[in-house]
């Protein structure tokens, strides 16, 4: 059983508006990241973990959606291992794999979740990731360039990534125990010296942030062809 995990509890302080809830193709962002994993058939419950003050913006968003996967929402922290480690507390006693994904990717699909799916199937854990195309610069504190970075085997983390789930229970009790800082479920796992295979992804899966990428998502979705 492998449950899914989507957290949308950002401030969205760099958008300068509630991201998740920005119309995309005449869709709320959130709403087009929710389907991809309910219509994933390798995904059998979702829980949605968001802001306190939206939620019954959420929990009605699901309603009108008539989504049969969604099983919980419920409220995150203040940052975004915090929110996952809420929703881990409400995995069902079956779920045995859990798949962790920002709800500000909303062009996910059902093939790459089902990709990384099989591949944490085989190795335990299994993490979507661009490999890095751009030419790297280290700068000095000054912003002067100080050196190059090798770009070679060098990978941009995305989502989903997906773990075992005593793997990442395991992983997250250790972030909490040694009050670490993670940005992503990675690192959560690589300190527990376990490995993570990187599933290479060329297909876009843009994370809103900006104002800027919601054009660029607009863009794309008017170039697609249709689902």
């Amino acid at each position: 059983m492998l449950t899914a995990i989507i957290v949308a509890a950002g401030s969205s302080q760099r958008m300068g508006v509630d991201k998740l809830f920005a119309l995309l193709g005449g869709k709320p962002v959130i709403t087009r990241t929710l389907n991809a994993f309910e219509c994933a058939d390798c995904v059998d419950e979702i829980i949605l973990v968001g802001r306190a003050e939206r939620l019954p913006e959420l929990q009605e968003l699901v309603r009108r959606a008539e989504s049969r996967k969604v099983h919980h929402v419920l409220a995150g922290g203040q940052h975004r291992q915090d929110s996952v480690r809420a929703g881990l507390n409400f995995l069902a006693p079956g779920a045995r794999y859990v798949a962790v994904h920002d709800a500000a990717r909303p062009f996910i699909t059902a093939e790459q979740i089902g990709r990384v799916f099989e591949l944490a199937r085989e190795h335990g854990a299994a993490a979507l990731a661009e490999p890095i195309t751009d030419t790297l610069k280290r700068a000095d504190e000054n912003r002067f360039v100080s050196g190059g970075v090798d770009r070679e085997r060098l990978y941009a983390m995305q989502t989903p990534q997906i773990f075992s789930r005593h793997l990442l229970v395991d992983a997250y009790n250790a972030v909490a125990a040694n009050k670490l800082s993670i940005t992503d479920d990675v690192s959560a796992i690589e300190h527990l010296g376990a490995k993570v295979l990187l599933v290479p992804n060329d297909q876009f899966n843009l994370k809103i942030t900006f104002p800027r990428d919601l054009l660029l998502a607009e863009s794309f979705l008017n170039q697609r062809p249709p689902l």
